[in-house]
């Protein structure tokens, strides 16, 4: 009897230690597929302007005749820039409507380009956009160096460019401001600063800075 139950002991004690085992190899597991799936970042290939630098001060005036100058103003400013005839800006437009009721105190503009003003309009009235200010601007694209749409710039109040890149989903989008709550330039940054020691921020006005 007595061997029986020092049998049963040693068996309940190699199950514990295996059951610790698998619980150790499963939770780093998590931490490898949480590295995986870590939150992704507006892609910055823009080396024409930075995070940190002061945004260019361009006066434009939307379709609905609402007249603003970019950088300038004590509020954020949000500038996606879109084409009518781009199928992934279409998709983020959802989005961008969320986004104007979660950030009261963004104003965000919609920028693009080309001649035929008429087109414009239909894609405002097709997508029911009226309540945004679309601005054809040609020249906003080229100072801000957008190359690829969808494109996003956030400016913060202080007319200080925040976040900036490449917006191909909804996660890219929100990182632009994610990316200025954190006080980086970007989120691959904040993902990439442990690992490298340090994480980029900037103050206005100052060199961008690791620390």
């Amino acid at each position: 009897m007595n061997t029986l139950l020092v049998a049963s002991v040693v068996v309940l004690w190699i199950l514990v230690i295996a059951l610790v085992v698998v619980v150790f190899a499963l939770a780093r597991q998590v931490g490898v597929l949480y590295e995986r799936v870590a939150p992704a970042g507006a892609l910055m290939v823009n080396q024409q302007i930075k995070a940190g630098d002061a945004a260019p001060q361009i006066a434009i005036k939307a379709l609905n005749g609402a007249e603003h100058t970019t950088g300038v103003g004590n509020r954020r400013q949000l500038l996606f820039f879109i084409a009518p005839d781009c199928p992934i800006c279409k998709s983020l437009l959802p989005v961008i409507k969320t986004l104007a009721q979660q950030e009261k105190d963004t104003t965000i503009l919609l920028m693009s380009d080309g001649d035929d003003e008429q087109t414009h309009r239909d894609y405002v009235a097709k997508n029911g956009l009226e309540r945004f200010d679309y601005a054809i601007s040609e020249i906003v694209g080229r100072s801000f160096g957008v190359g690829k749409l969808p494109y996003g710039v956030l400016i913060d109040e202080r007319g200080v460019v925040a976040s900036l890149g490449i917006v191909n989903s909804r996660e890219h989008l929100e990182s632009l401001f994610e990316a200025e709550r954190l006080g980086v330039a970007s989120i691959q940054d904040y993902l990439e600063g442990p690992k490298a020691g340090a994480v980029e921020t900037y103050e206005p006005n100052q060199p961008r800075t690791t620390g």
